[in-house]
């Protein structure tokens, strides 16, 4: 459904050339979850906009649902849906007002804009306030009455970029059912997240993005077992102590705020040497554990443990 080859994108030129994509390559089959996962700046919005027709590559080639985004601009439009980071959301209008348009914009009668309409409203949980402004709305309403009219004409393929960004855990979780639900029925969803949670929840495949460019794809289980069997977590007494017992157990050794974590084939064989590594160096641990390996791991391992992640 989404193809991506050697996908590129600067901005500006010379010297002052920035390069926020790469030479990208990933595709997206028929409904499946691709998440793009990265910390803020790693280039998966850009790649979204130059998906969605919205920015031109400056090199390489995407196509979605088989059309090439620079040379059929107009047959990619028609394929899917978008809900971006900045929503454009008259605060003055109705919702159901906002999907009626959208649905008479993408060429429905009036008839059946607001039946469309009015299935939508109740699809994300907002039939009892579809009458209501958007201005009332919380976060979270904005976010899922987004979402509706991304879906208004049925695409076969959905944009989210950041879907969740800044809402409180409940709304998430109700944008998480949302998209799943989305899945079920077969839509093919590219979803960019800097949520660890959220990409190990939702995504089939994910591809962690770091300076532009891919570091790693795979299923997020893939992903953690290349890790090792375990991590071994040490809590340190700061962020400067941390750094100091990372220097006396070696290269392994991630700084994470005030821990240090290892990815370890032998969890318990590593947490003594470590132990017996830091009681040489006069460090005394707050606290230390032993668990399996997550995303926030595999992405920490890839990143150099990025500073604008969750």
């Amino acid at each position: 459904m989404i193809e991506v080859n050697n996908l590129q994108k600067t901005f500006g030129k010379g010297d002052e050339a920035v390069h926020a994509v790469r030479g990208v390559d990933f595709q997206v089959d028929e409904g499946q979850i691709f998440g793009l996962l990265g910390a803020n700046g790693a280039g998966k919005s850009t790649c979204v906009l130059m998906l969605a027709t919205l920015l031109a590559p400056t090199g390489g080639s995407a196509r979605v649902n088989g059309f090439d985004v620079l040379e059929q601009p107009n047959e990619v439009r028609q394929s899917f849906g978008a809900a971006l980071q900045e929503t454009g959301l008259d605060p003055l209008q109705k919702g159901v007002e906002l999907l009626e348009l959208h649905g008479r914009l993408y060429g429905y009668d009036k008839a059946t804009a607001k039946a469309r309409a009015a299935d939508l409203l109740e699809t994300v949980g907002l039939s009892s306030d579809g009458g209501r402004r958007i201005g009332t709305y919380s976060g979270g309403m904005r976010r899922r009455l987004d979402l509706a009219a991304a879906l208004i004409h049925h695409p076969r393929i959905l944009f989210l970029d950041e879907p969740t960004t800044g809402l409180d855990p409940a709304s998430r979780r109700a944008i998480w059912e949302e998209v799943s639900k989305l899945k079920s029925e077969g839509v093919t969803v590219l979803l960019t997240t800097q949520y660890l949670e959220e990409a190990d929840q939702l995504a089939d495949h994910v591809a962690i993005m770091a300076d532009g460019v891919i570091a790693a794809t795979g299923t997020p289980d893939d992903l953690k077992a290349g890790m090792g069997a375990d991590v071994v977590d040490v809590d340190l007494a700061d962020e400067a102590e941390a750094i100091r017992a990372a220097a006396a157990v070696g290269s392994e050794a991630k700084v994470v705020g005030n821990e240090i974590r290892i990815s370890a084939t032998d969890g318990p064989a590593v947490l003594a040497r470590v132990m017996n590594q830091l009681r040489e160096a006069g460090i005394e641990p707050k606290g230390v554990s032993l668990t399996q390996p997550t995303l926030d791991d595999v992405f920490l391992n890839l990143t150099d443990g990025g500073s604008d992640h969750e």
